[in-house]
């Protein structure tokens, strides 16, 4: 059976203890690998960092002049080898992922201390948080990276671009368009293996790919008290097309789906307590979207059509069968672009959600809006930005929502940027209904949010060096919690921090990347620690790329969080960890590439949430065959 989950937390009385994470180690340990490499690398002249423009911003804008925006490209996934979404979100700063055991365990996304509902994400535009969820929360354990182009990351409350569910912030996944055949194949550790092939064609006026991805592998127990292997199957397949019929219409279209057969572990009785079972969790998605891109009258406008189906089934002692659907459609006119003095985008979007929450009371939920974004220049060291947007929800009140933006070239290389935002969340399906709930149900209001940040960005006078630290505050009212065996809009959350990053070219083949967050999120109400969200954490990643060699070396660490114990209701704190992976790989040919993995480098026991096992060392090595 799911529980709702709570949103308040009991302080604990254990002391919270020292980060075994610091940037110090994180530095010293990617300083480790350099020392490694060869010293002729060093010699080479570095390359200028490249300029990065941000989309998921409705309006596309220069990655410098948005606060909390972060992107993590192609080259930077294929370096890392990371098999899902959920390793590469957790090196961004400000972004916590927190998932039940390693391979396929139920995950969670975190920004900005916000609880997990509160976090949106799109594939290719359209939005995949799953309306049978009880809040709402989009699980990305089974999104894998072998099929995605890029990531982009919005920390901080959205509600003026994207509407409900973006008060912490957006993630936006755009999947690969393939050029000629693309091929791959892995295995290691406990009986793992992965593998993807794709192909397609690229040209100007059209294109058309198809790929498919799937990973399978005996894994672990998923309770650190268990000791049967909990396995894992996945598969994703892929087919996109475009079509410039003339100067000034495109056509596009995109049809994916997803599979997944997970081994979970829960609560048998007699004790009541986190053990091994033979639960499984089934689930099948299938997200298609089809769209015109017309240029007329000066003007881009894009008409789509998206749709997301998903069926889960829960096969336990409580089986359960959910499906969850979500349609949106969507008109946006644009004008103008990165480098340009001023540009605007408006649109207008209905989305219309509804589930099946295994053939208990459900209802259908829809949200018809409009929006506006416009940036100007108007003297070249400063950067306006503005969003509106007004929402209509059918079952509730209307409500309008605003971001106001702001970037100064300071000199030196510094940019000063500071934005304050609004979100907002209306009630789940499942909080409506009030699922599983036994008192008499209260009406609910939606969530709101306010958010406030401020930004300063340091660029070399060479561009090989990318520096920022932002400071953030994120308040939110009404949150709706589960309490007295009802849902009640009753919580206030509070949280504030900082987020540091620094991206440098050190040489024409060494690259460093580093991250760090501090996070202190509170029950505003009462004051408590909230759950699973450390108060810091940080990565460090050294890229390597000369000749035919080429690696990456990933070290990632937290502190101590808040967690539930193994009980399922009482808390207890999660102790801190440090772990680290290392990737490489050898071009054989221009087409063909062998690479090998190290997950867990050191071997380190640790777990990201409480109670729930990662695996231990793990060794994997493929082949990579590109066009």
């Amino acid at each position: 059976m799911v529980r709702p989950s709570t949103v308040a937390a009991t302080p604990n009385p254990e002391a919270v203890r020292p980060m075994r994470c610091s940037i110090r180690s994180l530095l010293f340990s990617t300083a480790a690998l350099a020392g490694a490499l060869p010293a002729a690398a060093f010699a080479d002249e570095p390359s200028p960092l490249g300029e990065v423009v941000v989309t998921a911003t409705r309006l596309p804008s220069r990655l410098d002049l948005v606060t909390g925006a972060h992107v993590v490209d192609r080259a930077e996934l294929e370096a890392r080898q990371t098999p899902f979404l959920e390793d590469v979100l957790s090196t961004v700063p400000g972004v916590g992922v927190t998932r039940n055991g390693a391979f396929g365990g139920a995950a969670a996304i975190r920004i900005r201390g916000a609880s997990p509902d509160k976090t949106l994400v799109l594939i290719d535009g359209v939005p995949v948080n799953d309306a049978a969820d009880p809040n709402g929360t989009f699980d990305p354990s089974s999104l894998q990276t072998a099929d995605v182009e890029r990531i982009e990351v919005l920390n901080g409350p959205q509600g003026s671009l994207w509407g409900s569910d973006a008060i912490g912030g957006v993630v936006s996944i755009t999947t690969r368009e393939l050029t000629g055949l693309t091929a791959s194949a892995e295995g290691g550790s406990f009986g793992t293996a992965r593998g993807f092939v794709g192909t397609g064609v690229a040209e100007d006026r059209y294109a058309v790919s198809a790929s498919l991805a799937g990973l399978r592998t005996d894994g672990i127990s998923r309770a650190d008290t268990g000791s049967e292997k909990d396995p894992y199957r996945t598969a994703t397949a892929n087919l996109a097309g475009r079509v410039r019929l003339t100067d000034w219409l495109q056509l596009d279209a995109r049809l994916r789906t997803t599979y997944a057969n997970i081994a979970i572990d829960g609560y048998p009785p007699p004790d009541y307590a986190l053990a091994d079972t033979p639960d499984r969790n089934k689930a099948r998605s299938w997200q298609g979207d089809v769209r015109a891109v017309v240029d007329a009258f000066g003007l881009r406008q894009t008409a789509s059509y998206g749709d997301y189906h998903l069926w889960r089934r829960n096969i336990s002692d409580f089986p359960e069968v959910y499906t969850a659907t979500r349609r949106v459609f969507r008109w946006t006119a644009e004008k103008g672009g990165p480098a340009d003095a001023w540009a605007a985008v408006v649109g207008a979007e209905r989305i219309e959600s509804k589930a099946d929450l295994s053939g208990r009371t459900s209802t259908n939920l829809s949200v018809t809006s409009v929006f506006a974004v416009a940036r100007a220049r108007p003297w070249t060291p400063l950067n306006l930005t503005a969003s509106l947007r007004f929402d209509d929800p059918d079952r509730f009140r209307s409500r309008s929502t605003g971001r106001l933006s702001a970037a100064v070239d300071v000199g030196a290389g510094f940019t000063l940027t500071a934005s304050a935002g609004q979100g907002f969340k209306i009630p789940s399906i499942s909080e409506v209904v009030c699922d599983y709930c036994f008192a008499p149900p209260v009406p609910l209001r939606p969530e709101r949010a306010e958010g406030y940040d401020m930004r300063l960005g340091w660029l070399s006078p060479d561009k090989r060096i990318e520096a920022a630290v932002t400071g953030y505050r994120l308040a939110v009212r009404d949150q709706i919690a589960y309490q007295d065996l009802r849902y009640v809009n009753i919580a206030r959350t509070r949280s504030t921090g900082l987020e540091a990053e620094a991206d440098a070219q050190l040489t024409d083949a060494l690259r460093l990347k580093l991250a760090y967050a501090h996070t202190k999120a509170i029950d505003a109400t009462t004051g408590a620690e909230l759950l699973r969200i450390p108060h810091n954490s940080g990565s460090a990643a050294l890229f390597y790329n000369s000749g035919k060699w080429g690696g990456a070396l990933t070290v990632r660490g937290e502190s101590s969080q808040l967690d539930l114990a193994r009980d399922g209701f009482s808390r207890e704190r999660r102790k801190g960890f440090l772990v680290a992976d290392l990737a490489g790989s050898y071009r054989l040919t221009d087409q063909v590439s062998l690479t090998a993995r190290v997950e867990n480098l050191a071997d380190r026991r640790y777990e990201e949430t409480l109670g729930f096992s990662e695996a231990g060392r793990a060794v994997y090595l493929g082949v990579r065959f590109r066009p």
